[in-house]
């Protein structure tokens, strides 16, 4: 059986900033000029992303969409904030269990992310695309002080997925 040690050293992915693993493995040549002075990003971008039993990745913030493609392993749980509202997206290959194969994760929504409770399996493998394509100017981790002004009925949640010196 294939483990998180296993996707580790057979992908390469390293540490993530957010929490997790990653490695990119594409990045569209293209390029796209960004509105209001904000640069060029290329067309798409394309990761690996795993998070292992125990790991989180931590409430974050993109400029752009992100879609995230379950490959294999333990089911997802995705929490996110957007337009002062919280849901849940459960990322796994059990429909008839409410999971999704693909979940979007509209630009300016925050999230955040962790193996749901009670799985077997050490890890979740996914593939997230953005588009446009990923530039870390774009990445905003997001600290408590932040979410409790407009989410403090969620402060557990929010305890548990912002790192401690934001």
């Amino acid at each position: 059986m294939r483990d998180k040690k296993y996707w580790q050293e057979k992908l390469q992915l390293e540490a993530h900033p957010e929490g997790g693993y990653y490695k990119e493995v594409y990045r569209n040549p293209n390029t796209i000029q960004i509105m209001n002075g904000g640069g060029t990003r290329n067309l798409a971008t394309s990761i690996y992303f795993m998070l292992g039993t125990g790991d989180k990745s931590h409430f974050h913030q993109l400029t752009s969409d992100e879609l995230w493609y379950y490959h294999e392993g333990a089911t997802v749980d995705v929490h996110i904030f957007e337009h002062g509202q919280y849901r849940l997206e459960k990322l796994g290959c059990n429909p008839e269990e409410g999971e999704s194969l693909q979940i979007l994760l509209p630009r300016q929504s925050i999230f955040a992310a962790e193996i749901s409770s009670g799985q077997e399996l050490d890890f979740g493998l996914m593939g997230c695309v953005v588009n446009p394509g990923f530039d870390f100017k774009d990445f905003r981790m997001i600290g408590k002080e932040k979410l409790m002004k407009e989410y403090a009925p969620y402060e557990d949640l929010i305890d548990q997925f912002t790192l401690k010196n934001l």
